[in-house]
């Protein structure tokens, strides 16, 4: 695992009326977040193998970071359903069963599907979610950069809480680390990360939506929705699938997302989407490092994407990576950091700080 930067919030620039503070600087990896029926913030990690319990501090103080999970391969994904905590292994998911009651004892994880499809190479972590029908959403990566894997990887798929009704959902997605339903609609939005190797400006990342099951979003053989695979695009016309709702960037890495529904922010973020851009990693200058707004109307039309949280980089060299955001009832939105191994808090008290 890299070695852990410090956390650096006062380098941020926000716009007026925002500020952000480490939440925590103890969780080594942090990737995704959920949030407990009782609030408590649990957290998964990238390399450090654990997944973390957040709970709120005495007398306002930093919260208590638990271990409740510990020797799983990259736990990337928590998600939680009914009193349970659901966690992504590179093969399987498991569950801690009522967890919230047993934070300081936690129980040993209990596999509830086993044997996801799995090849050495790339993409193999899983952020996780259950939707609106109750059901668990899993990504199957792509296992390499760019390969024609047919339908065995490259997918989303879902299956019930015991892991038994388990169907594909949607098709060419390369590698999604992020996904989420809008409010009122009930439709899947999720993020996807754009192939390498094709140079420093294309292709975008995406932002897509799924309105139908079935739907294929073109990899490996059409990017950001028109430009054909240099190797598999021959016989395979970019209209044959779904575009991107949004185009956001070469190589940004948008991971983690969420509808904004809280009231603290100013009405142009409300109903819109929160991502995290973890950053570019073979971009000769850097991009990404961020976390971006997208405008999003009740009928699903996007408007321009603006920088919300930026500068986790300095001169191209970065000390943080916004890898998901978590919005909390009082209208804040944490971000997790899994180079500095830390939790921000964003909030906004309408006056420039």
């Amino acid at each position: 695992m890299a070695a852990q930067a410090a956390p650096r919030p006062e380098a941020l620039q926000l716009p007026a009326g925002f500020h952000i503070a480490t939440y925590t600087s103890h969780v080594p990896g942090a990737r995704e977040m959920a949030l407990g029926d009782r609030g408590t913030i649990f957290v998964g990690s990238m390399g450090a193998g654990k997944v973390y319990a957040l709970t709120d501090g005495a007398d306002g103080h930093a919260p208590q970071v638990r271990v409740v999970a510990h020797g799983l391969n990259l736990p990337v994904g928590v998600a939680f359903h009914q009193g349970d905590l659901y966690i992504s292994d590179t093969r399987r998911i498991v569950v801690l069963r009522g967890i919230e009651d047993r934070l300081d004892h936690p129980p040993t994880p209990q596999t509830v599907a086993d044997n996801l499809p799995y090849r050495a190479g790339d993409h193999s972590w899983k952020f996780i979610a259950f939707g609106p029908d109750g059901k668990l959403y899993v990504p199957i990566g792509a296992p390499c950069n760019v390969c024609d894997i047919g339908h065995e990887f490259g997918r989303l798929i879902r299956m019930n809480p015991d892991g038994t009704g388990r169907e594909d959902v949607a098709y060419g997605i390369r590698n999604s680390v992020g996904f989420t339903w809008q409010p009122g609609t009930g439709a899947l939005w999720f993020t996807d990360n754009g192939r390498d190797m094709m140079g420093d400006d294309i292709p975008s990342d995406e932002l897509n939506r799924i309105d139908r099951v079935g739907q294929s979003f073109g990899f490996p053989y059409c990017h950001q929705g028109n430009i054909p695979d240099p190797v598999y695009g021959k016989g395979h016309p970019c209209d044959g699938f779904t575009p991107p709702v949004l185009r956001l960037g070469a190589h940004v890495a948008a991971l983690g997302l969420r509808f904004y529904e809280g009231t603290m922010f100013p009405a142009m973020y409300r109903g819109g989407l929160l991502i995290a851009e973890h950053g570019s990693w073979n971009r000769s200058r850097l991009s990404g490092y961020r976390v971006m707004a997208v405008p999003v109307s009740a009928g699903g039309s996007v408007g321009p994407a603006s920088v919300l949280v930026d500068g986790f980089q300095h001169d191209e060299t970065p000390w943080g990576r916004p890898a998901d955001v978590q919005p909390l009832p009082d209208g804040s939105v944490l971000v997790s950091d899994d180079l500095a191994g830390a939790i921000y808090r964003l909030t906004y008290d309408g006056h420039a700080g």
